[in-house]
């Protein structure tokens, strides 16, 4: 067996995954466990023509922003990238990212840097999957997030981002997992977790026997968690137990209350939701005359606070069923100035009649891909300010340019947004004028 190569390396950056950098024999080694200011012993795993990668062996000198991970599966789980640097340290390394990709992608700068918007780093995630595998050689059922490397299921205690209805019973889960006679059956469990309702989603591949289902049952019964079953597609998705959950969180700022069912998209932390959709309202100024367009709009997330203010508002989803369940929502609460029309907006819409009316402002939250496509046909003249939340900086600062180069707007302002503490992931919102 060979031996392992062990460099000494001087950690210089942060990547955008969250790995240190580090650089030897001219080329850069990204170093898993690593933080910029640290000098580390390192353990090359994998080597590249253009780049090496590596995890930390030890270390040699420590950084000051470093701190003691809460989570005990911290290294090991894919789930978080950061725990090891501390929560105020990763929103400003989230920014320079953003700052990163605005300057090298869309060869733009905001003229002002919004303050970064954070919130409590635990036990925030509402929405998740986890991977299940029954393991012959440990004789147990594993349930988890990946493994850093992709390949394996963590085998995880708990999970201190989740949601504690979950996240504290991870090792009761699997548990239950292996007591079944589907225990090879079940690849993975979704969840979803509304202001009253925590509910997991047992995927089947096979139809599940009666005291499978009856132990299902009474798991749920004992931690108080609606059971639900998919045995086929997203369509396929029903209750087990109670009969009928109810599933719905609250923005009590703009008194409105949302349904879901449990593979609907939701924003994953619901503090930060509230805060993230005030401080886009206010970035938009939205006053009582305005008519407001609302792409990609889901279930009415930002459509229904931004109908609390404006004279009219238009929501476009892609998703036939959001829709409906949009829809649905606004009756229940009351909002009668919204508009719901479906519609795929990567693709040309300027001949349907929602797009041809004007707007005075845009509110758009894409996907990863982003909202280039349509910027092919919107905004239209009558536009002067668009307020772009982003789930992918790089989407953002193309879509930027765009805006910038081909619609004579300018980005007056840009921030991050903390919506998964200690991932690397970079949830971010600009604000775009012309």
């Amino acid at each position: 067996m060979k031996s392992p190569i062990l460099l000494e390396l001087d950690i210089t950056d942060l990547s955008h995954d969250g790995r240190g950098v580090a650089h030897h024999e001219g080329k850069a080694v990204f170093v898993s466990g690593a933080l910029p200011g640290e000098r580390a012993v390192v353990k090359l795993t994998q080597r590249h023509r253009h780049f090496d990668e590596a995890q930390v062996d030890s270390l040699l000198t420590r950084a000051a922003t470093r701190v003691d991970p809460k989570c005990p599966h911290f290294g090991v789980c894919g789930g978080c990238a950061l725990q090891h640097l501390d929560p105020a340290e990763q929103i400003l390394a989230k920014q320079r990212v953003l700052a990163e990709n605005f300057e090298r992608i869309g060869k733009v700068e905001p003229r002002r840097w919004l303050p970064p918007l954070a919130g409590h780093p635990w036990g925030y995630r509402r929405k998740g999957r986890l991977s299940v595998k029954f393991v012959h050689k440990k004789g147990k059922a594993l349930v988890g997030f990946r493994e850093e490397n992709g390949r394996y299921v963590a085998d995880l205690t708990r999970c201190e981002v989740l949601h504690p209805a979950v996240g504290e019973r991870i090792e009761a889960i699997a548990g239950l997992i292996g007591s079944l006679q589907a225990v090879q059956d079940i690849p993975q469990i979704e969840i979803a977790a509304g202001d009253d309702t925590v509910a997991l989603i047992f995927r089947h591949l096979k139809p599940l026997v009666d005291t499978d289902r009856d132990a299902l049952v009474a798991f749920g019964r004992e931690h108080d968690l609606a059971i639900y079953l998919q045995p086929g597609g997203n369509d396929s998705v029903h209750p087990l137990w109670p009969e009928n959950p109810r599933l719905a969180f609250r923005i009590p700022s703009f008194d409105v209350e949302l349904e879901f069912r449990p593979l609907d998209f939701i924003q994953v932390n619901s503090a930060m939701n509230e805060r993230m959709i005030s401080h886009a309202l206010d970035l938009l100024d939205v006053t009582a005359t305005d008519r407001v367009l609302d792409l990609f709009c889901g279930l009415g997330n930002f459509t229904f606070p931004l109908a609390r203010r404006a004279a009219q508002v238009v929501g476009v989803e892609g998703e036939h069923g959001l829709v409906e369940r949009a829809r649905a929502n606004a009756a229940r609460n009351g909002i009668a100035n919204v508009e719901y029309h479906v519609a795929n907006l990567l693709e040309d819409q300027r001949e349907t009649p929602w797009a041809r009316q004007g707007y005075d402002k845009i509110l758009l939250d894409p996907p990863r891909s982003g909202a280039a496509a349509v910027f092919e046909y919107l905004p239209k003249k009558g536009t002067n300010r668009i307020v772009y939340v982003s789930c992918h900086p790089a989407s953002l600062a193309r879509d930027a340019g765009i805006l910038v180069e081909r619609h004579g707007f300018k980005l007056q302002s840009a921030g991050v947004m903390d919506m998964f503490p200690h991932t690397a992931h970079v949830e971010s919102i600009a604000l775009f004028e012309r």
